[in-house]
């Protein structure tokens, strides 16, 4: 179907969008979250959403009631020799977010009961305004049967 000369003349144009900057848009950049945000340059980025590592620290196995066994995170990236070292890690990567950040800006994190708080006191810490939680009232939870720390 033509257009005639009126919708020509009335169409709206969309703008053609270039980045300011010359930054992996629309990419997950895979690897050590520190490094990945040291690569990017300051206030560069509107939105940080993390996963951090929650350092359940299981030790042993971990079984339910009934006996049946729970796979549990025992990847290194979980693995803390103790709080202060999670804290640190913490703190980094907290640092380096508040850095790529722009001035508006937003971090979103997730978190469970082992390390929420944790991480929640750091954030404030560093001058991060906490302005909602979220609470995802999950039916299948990480379970914290025997569980030792």
């Amino acid at each position: 179907m033509e257009k005639t000369k009126l919708q020509e003349k009335h169409a709206v144009k969309a703008p053609k969008i270039t980045p300011a900057l010359d930054l992996p848009l629309g990419r997950i950049l895979p690897g050590d979250c520190i490094e990945a945000m040291r690569s990017l340059p300051t206030n560069s980025v509107d939105l940080v959403f993390a996963d951090p590592p929650y350092n359940l620290q299981l030790g042993g196995d971990l079984n339910r009631p009934d006996g049946s066994h729970v796979d549990a995170v025992t990847d290194h990236w979980d693995q803390f020799d103790s709080f202060r070292a999670y804290d640190t890690f913490t703190r980094e990567w907290l640092t380096e977010a508040r850095r790529v950040l722009k001035p508006d800006g937003a971090l979103w994190v997730i978190g469970s009961y082992h390390n929420i708080f944790r991480v929640g006191a750091i954030l404030q810490d560093l001058g991060f305004w906490i302005l909602n939680d979220i609470v995802w009232r999950k039916a299948n939870p990480m379970p914290n049967f025997r569980g030792t720390r």
